[in-house]
C-alpha cells in the first residue's frame, strides 16, 4: 500500500489551467513514477471559462474523462462532438491516431479527471463513446471497463481486458469494499474517506495497492471516489 497525498503531485499551472499529475507527465519526469498497472496518466484538471486545449494528437491510448464540476466540450477528427458533465462518462480510443480539442465554453470553471490507459491492441480504429450513469446506489458503479466481469454492467467499453474503472458516490458514513486486484488505484475525487489500513484520506489523495483491496468509508461530508482495478495479462 502506497499513499500519495494531493500536495505531493506534479503541478502544471497557468492563467487558465491548474493540472495536477499523479504520474510523470510532459516536463514532469520521475523514472520511479511513470505509471501504475495499465495507467500511464491520471490528471486532475481545472480549466477556466472560455479556455481549453486546442486540437492536438493522440495515438494508442484509451482516454477516459470524468467531470466533477462544470462541463467540457469535445470535438475530434472523426467527427465526434459532445459535452461531458458530472454523471456522464467519456471514452476516446486514440488507436491508430486521432486529433481532438477539449474546451470550457461555459461560464464557470470545469473540474475533471482524465485518465490514460495502455490498450491491449495497437493501431485500432479511433472511436468515441459516452454514457450517463446512475450513481445513487452508494455502490461501486462500473464506468469504463474491459474486464469480463463488467461485460454486462459497464457504461463504456475500453480496449483493455485487464483494466476497469468504477466510481462510487458515497453519503457520510457509507462504505464500499474495494476489489482485491493485482493493481488497484484509488482516488478521492471529492470529500474525505477512511481506508482500512491507511487511515483518513483527503480530497485528491490517492492510494496504490497491489494484490489487496479493503473497506472504504466516506467521511462526514461524503465522498466521490474513482477506482481502477487492473490485472496482469
Amino acid at each position: 500500500m502506497e499513499i500519495r497525498r494531493a500536495g505531493d503531485r506534479f503541478v502544471t499551472s497557468s492563467d487558465w489551467l491548474q493540472s495536477r499529475h499523479s504520474f510523470s507527465f510532459g516536463p514532469h519526469y520521475d523514472p520511479a513514477n511513470i505509471g501504475f498497472g495499465f495507467l500511464v496518466a491520471h490528471n486532475d484538471e481545472v480549466v477556466a471559462p472560455g479556455k481549453g486545449f486546442a486540437t492536438h494528437p493522440h495515438q494508442d491510448l484509451e482516454i477516459v474523462t470524468w467531470v466533477l464540476r462544470g462541463a467540457l466540450a469535445h470535438e475530434d477528427s472523426e467527427g465526434n462532438r459532445g459535452q461531458v458533465y458530472p454523471g456522464l462518462a467519456q471514452r476516446m480510443t486514440a488507436g491508430s491516431g486521432i486529433r481532438h480539442s477539449e474546451w470550457n465554453d461555459g461560464g464557470e470553471p470545469v473540474h475533471y479527471v482524465q485518465m490514460w490507459v495502455r490498450p491491449e491492441t495497437l493501431d485500432l480504429p479511433p472511436s468515441y463513446a459516452q454514457a450517463e450513469l446512475d450513481l445513487t446506489t452508494g455502490e461501486l458503479v462500473p464506468v469504463a471497463s474491459g474486464l469480463a466481469k463488467h461485460a454486462t454492467s459497464t457504461a463504456i467499453h475500453i480496449n483493455q481486458s485487464q483494466a476497469g474503472m468504477s466510481v462510487a458516490r458515497l453519503a457520510a458514513g457509507q462504505s464500499v469494499e474495494l476489489p482485491a486486484a493485482a493493481y488497484l488505484h484509488l482516488f478521492v475525487a471529492t470529500g474525505t474517506a477512511d481506508l482500512e489500513g491507511a487511515g483518513e484520506l483527503g480530497t485528491a489523495d490517492a492510494v496504490r495497492l497491489t494484490d489487496s483491496g479493503g473497506r472504504l468509508t466516506a467521511g462526514p461530508a461524503g465522498a466521490e471516489v474513482l477506482v481502477w482495478e487492473m490485472y496482469q495479462p
